[in-house]
């Protein structure tokens, strides 16, 4: 294989050499930065639920589909302004770049202070809506509140990763993670096993974590890249950038949220069997959430690869990518599950040792990791499709999946056969999803949706 051929700053050009070599390389990077950020999640549930309680462990669970939920609203956005940059990237615009930056950044800026109030606000009632149990509703609703109040630093973060993944480097965005992680964990045991704070120190100590980074970034891309210079509290907006970021960004917001909504409405179902059941939903879901990593990785790395290819014109390159990186995908996903369900029960006692827990967990382990090489395929072929510009489709695709599939699904199986056969809903999803997909990849309209293509017609 060749070389990986690097730009003027040091990032990947995706344009050149070996799909499967660039994908893994880009991958690698996001792989470990995702470990990374799943470890010190990890990190909270595991000093919670071992030194506070189930109760805390079903707050620290129950509260992060809440705080993703407004958050998605802004990484949507975001996710669109990758897409511009790396199109703009592998057509040579830095200008157009730069003045993307700045208009993200502005538009950060603009949106934290209401995000952030209205999360505090919706809090209570969100709380309410999914039923978390009595026992963990004031630890759920302390930890909601205290990290919507330090939300820049996660939006902030997320920023500036897309920034760089466009730009074509995974690896900075590790550091920043490492970070976080490093603070987190520190004050995860110094706010909780000195302190007695409890679920208030898990929180206190991720916002601390996410600041750092998000910080220590802008510094760093401001010494990098000579062509970017990120000015906080000065807004700088490009309406027409602005006008395509929202095109773009608005069906992955509308994608993420209401994906989060879902997750909200399955844990109001799941939180209806208990806080033992809860707890062990929230353990294996953390589980989950390193077996879905390669995914996630192989995913953004293909966004960028996709876009910088058609931003350049290189057709016959994105879709060489695109079979490669399902390939991979698959491949990987199958492997980590092998590793992964033999020692199922090992892992969930990391996070509680009550067998009511356990069992809850070990139930939704079998049911949703087996079959999850059906969302490896389907989140490769989507993010080919948002990385082309068409992020209608894997907007469509997802809200069916959800709730013309998963959630009623996840109803009626619990209904009729109890709740841990609840858990097959995620695979009647992921092969709806699938099949929109597969069929709009086939349908070929996507390569008509670049960008810069558009820009050169006008």
């Amino acid at each position: 294989m060749s070389e990986i051929a690097k730009r003027e700053h040091g990032a990947i050009d995706m344009t050149q050499g070996s799909p499967t070599r660039l994908i893994v390389a880009f991958s690698l990077p996001l792989l470990l930065g995702n470990v990374l950020q799943q470890l010190y999640n990890m990190v909270d549930s595991i000093v919670v639920g071992q030194f506070v309680g189930a109760s805390a462990l079903t707050a620290v669970g129950t509260g992060f589909p809440i705080i993703f939920l407004l958050a998605s609203l802004f990484i949507g956005f975001a996710m669109g302004a990758t897409v511009m940059i790396a199109q703009y990237i592998g057509a040579g615009d830095k200008q157009s770049v730069a003045r993307t930056v700045d208009t993200i950044y502005s538009a950060l800026l603009a949106a934290i202070v209401p995000l952030s109030l209205l999360g505090v606000v919706l809090t209570t009632p969100l709380l309410t809506l999914i039923r978390v149990p009595v026992e963990a509703f004031d630890q759920a609703r302390v930890y909601c509140i205290v990290v919507f109040l330090g939300g820049i630093g996660s939006l902030g973060y997320n920023v500036n990763a897309g920034i760089l993944q466009g730009l074509g480097d995974s690896k900075t965005p590790l550091l920043f993670l490492a970070v976080a992680s490093v603070i987190n964990i520190v004050l995860d045991l110094l706010f909780v096993l000195v302190f007695r704070w409890a679920v208030f120190g898990v929180a206190l100590a991720t916002i601390i974590g996410q600041a750092c980074s998000w910080i220590f970034g802008i510094f760093y891309i401001n010494r990098k890249y000579n062509f970017l210079h990120i000015r906080l509290f000065q807004i700088r907006v490009d309406r027409k950038l602005l006008g395509q970021i929202i095109r773009l960004g608005v069906p992955s917001a509308i994608q993420q949220c209401q994906f989060s909504v879902a997750i909200l409405i399955m844990q109001a179902l799941i939180n209806g069997f208990g806080n033992d059941f809860a707890a062990g939903f929230a353990a294996a879901n953390k589980i989950d959430s390193f077996a879905f990593m390669p995914i996630q990785s192989f995913s953004t790395a293909t966004t960028t690869y996709v876009g910088q290819n058609m931003g350049a014109g290189r057709l016959d390159r994105v879709q060489r990518g695109a079979r490669r990186a399902m390939l991979l995908s698959t491949v990987v996903c199958i492997a980590i599950t092998a590793l992964v369900i033999p020692f199922r029960r090992e892992l969930l006692m990391l996070f509680n040792r009550e067998s009511a827990v356990v069992a809850a967990g070990e139930a939704y382990l079998l049911r949703v990791l087996t079959p999850m090489f059906v969302l490896a395929v389907m989140f490769i072929l989507s993010s080919v499709l948002r990385g082309a510009g068409a992020t209608m489709v894997p907007m469509v695709a997802s809200v069916i999946a959800l709730w013309g599939a998963r959630v009623p699904a996840a109803y009626l199986l619990a209904y009729f056969f109890g709740p841990e056969e609840l858990y097959w809903s995620y695979l009647i999803g992921w092969v709806l999803g699938l099949f929109i997909c597969l069929a709009a990849y086939l349908r070929g309209r996507w390569k008509e949706k670049c960008v810069v293509a558009e820009e050169n017609v006008e």
